[in-house]
């Protein structure tokens, strides 16, 4: 699957481009679903990529529409690789190597929006420069939301409108983005007109 193209939008919605190998000391590499591909396809431009691969730590999540390509990253033959159910799963080694990282690591995050927001958010609080870190948008789209009336966060959101998780308003899904929480935010539809709720359409598949 191609990288994702997002129609322009307002300023805050994060733009994806495309992993690149680059030299470094080291290589963190963090996806999930179709974002393996993503990988794969910039380890198949890297012009050494048996020494790169040497260097790397890959971690991988199935993807929220099931893609599970851990096989082929796998059989990568990368340092290490590390597979877990869920980016939550995946966290605690995330953090570990990100505390364990060197100067002149290179950070490529690929897959959904969800997985590379909060992955992001891991490296910037572990002080990587984000000139270190490049991002790919590949398969589903999904969105993790926040809803700005309760703060909580549903995740996978498919719909708009759709209910919150946590409150059970309905919300209204902008593309108003922050990074600090990794998430989309979402506003009350029926505010002034109690119960007058559109019919939910699938946009984020």
């Amino acid at each position: 699957m191609t990288k994702t193209i997002f129609e322009p939008s307002i300023l805050s919605r994060p733009v994806y481009g495309e992993l690149e190998p680059r030299r470094g000391q080291g290589h963190l590499m963090v996806a999930d679903g179709e974002g393996a591909e993503a990988i794969l396809d910039c380890l198949a431009r890297a012009p050494e990529a048996a020494a790169m691969l040497a260097r790397t730590h890959i971690i991988y999540c199935p993807g929220p529409n099931g893609t599970d390509l851990s096989d082929r990253l796998a059989a990568l033959g990368a340092a290490q690789f590390h597979r877990a159910p869920s980016f939550a799963a995946a966290l605690p080694r995330l953090r570990r190597v990100l505390g364990d990282a060197r100067m002149g690591t290179q950070v490529y995050l690929a897959g959904t929006e969800g997985l590379i927001g909060q992955a992001l958010r891991e490296v910037t609080d572990a002080g990587l420069p984000h000139t270190a870190v490049q991002t790919e948008h590949r398969g589903s789209t999904v969105r993790r939301v926040q809803c700005v009336h309760c703060k909580g966060i549903t995740e996978d959101v498919r719909t708009d409108p759709f209910q919150c998780s946590h409150c059970g308003l309905w919300l209204f899904v902008r593309d108003h983005y922050s990074r600090r929480i990794a998430a989309f935010q979402g506003v009350n539809i029926d505010a002034e007109d109690p119960g007058q709720v559109p019919t939910p359409v699938v946009r984020f598949q």
